[in-house]
């Protein structure tokens, strides 16, 4: 993806002349007259690098400078002076500013210092990854504004130390967001222990949270700590609790307002101090209302409640996702990172991602393994299809047994539909074109069929 530079100079020469300039180079230019306006760019908007005018009306370049430092993630700033001083420039360097261009600008004086500016931050960016994948910190990718509101969800509830219940569909990023929590709360130097209910039979799961003794029944060799006592001090996440079954519930919330329990064959109970976040797909008011959930635990756990957004509803946030994505594989395979076409991107930005970030996450994997060239284009999309043809081939026409002709069809017409989207890359108009059927017929086979990118 093209690097994004802003310009705040009063001087519409200026700014007009370096715009061009830069563009030509490549870049994605955007310019303005006034350091207020410049911030509130700054502050909606994702800038790899500020050309800042240190004399500008109202505001000075020096306060911009200062205000775009304490930004949470400041690009870097080259500052612009017709008559500065060495005092100035000193001023700015310590305040964070990379470099300081003298005006009348000379234009290869201009595009080494941006690009060595950028090669800088890049740098720097690829120096933070590093230390906080050292460190295990989670992060959420996209810049809309609903994961900006999320963000600051986030920060509270990681300070206050009360029950959190995350809403959220399958591949939203639930295990993410209680990491996260995790991470900023006074609890990160302990444990974070994660129970997926949907996971482990209902049979177990008293044993898998509360744990055993030895003896405690005949295949009870040693002690067994429960996962509950494992996240001491630390952070307990109960994902998918809407599959707990009502007996485990009830132990679950005599537990939470006891602080301790009784682990199976003890005699005397075990006291715990750890912080309880629980996730779930589905409501759990309906099903307290189907008599399947305790509406005494839900008081307990729906203390703050963090609702994540399903990524068809932040579709501003698949470019940040897809660059993302790119790199982090790259790195895991040790490949050269790949940029992905317009055309691609528009195919990504018109599917409606019932897998959401997981799906989307699985699907760039497959492009960074599988596609050999430095872009990926939207004639690659075809490989989604391809690589699954052989097994779909010879499944179909060897008519294993039990499958009725029904079902073989309802499989040959997923197929089909979805080699044809593919190929149009997502296009829902020119693929009902050529399906010669309605837009809502297709829109309802995708629906009925369950047609996904990796179907």
């Amino acid at each position: 993806m093209k690097e994004k530079i802003l310009i705040i100079d009063d001087e519409a020469s200026i700014c007009s002349s370096l715009k061009g300039i830069l563009e030509d180079e490549g870049f994605l230019v955007k310019t303005t007259e006034s350091g207020e306006q410049g911030l509130e760019i700054l502050k909606s908007q994702n800038v790899d690098l500020v050309l800042l005018d240190i004399w500008l009306p109202k505001m000075s370049g020096i306060d911009v400078l200062k205000k775009i430092k304490a930004l949470e993630e400041s690009p870097q700033v080259v500052m612009i002076s017709g008559h500065g001083t060495i005092e100035t420039a000193v001023t700015a360097t310590k305040l964070g500013a990379h470099d300081f261009l003298e005006k009348p600008l000379s234009l290869e004086k201009v595009v080494l210092t941006v690009r060595n500016a950028l090669r800088q931050k890049k740098l720097e960016d690829e120096n933070v990854l590093l230390r906080e994948r050292q460190r295990g910190r989670y992060y959420l990718i996209g810049e809309s504004l609903s994961i900006q509101k999320l963000r600051r969800e986030i920060d509270l509830a990681a300070l206050s130390g009360g029950p959190v219940l995350i809403y959220g569909e399958n591949g939203t990023g639930k295990e993410l967001v209680a990491r996260l929590i995790h991470q900023l709360s006074p609890r990160k130097e302990k444990r974070f222990v994660e129970v997926n209910c949907s996971a482990v039979p209902e049979e177990m799961m008293e044993l898998e949270l509360f744990g055993h003794l030895k003896g405690a029944f005949p295949q009870a060799v040693r002690d067994k700590k429960g996962k509950i006592l494992l996240a001491d001090e630390g952070t307990f996440f109960l994902d998918e609790v809407c599959d707990l079954s009502l007996k485990t519930q009830a132990r679950l919330l005599r537990a939470i307002e006891e602080r301790r329990f009784e682990p199976l064959g003890a005699s005397e109970p075990l006291s715990f101090d750890s912080r309880l976040i629980a996730g779930t797909t589905r409501s759990l008011r309906e099903l307290i209302a189907q008599g399947r959930f305790r509406e005494d635990l839900f008081f307990k756990l729906n203390v703050i409640a963090l609702t994540l957004p399903p990524l068809r509803e932040r579709p501003d946030d698949i470019p940040h996702l897809i660059d993302h994505f790119l790199r982090h594989f790259a790195a895991e395979y040790g490949k050269k990172p790949k940029t992905m076409s317009p055309e691609a991107v528009g195919a990504f930005l018109r599917y409606v991602w019932p897998g959401n970030v997981s799906e989307l996450m699985n699907v760039i994997e497959r492009f960074v393994i599988m596609v050999p060239e430095d872009v990926i284009t939207g004639s690659h999309l075809t490989l989604l299809v391809e690589t699954r043809e052989l097994e779909y081939i010879s499944g179909f026409f060897e008519g294993r047994e039990g499958r009725t002709l029904e079902k073989a069809r309802e499989q040959f017409e997923r197929r089909y539909i979805h080699g044809v989207l593919m190929r149009n890359g997502w296009d829902i108009p020119q693929s009902a074109s050529d399906l010669k059927v309605e837009e809502g017929q297709l829109r309802e086979k995708i629906k009925a069929l369950n047609i996904t990118f990796v179907s």
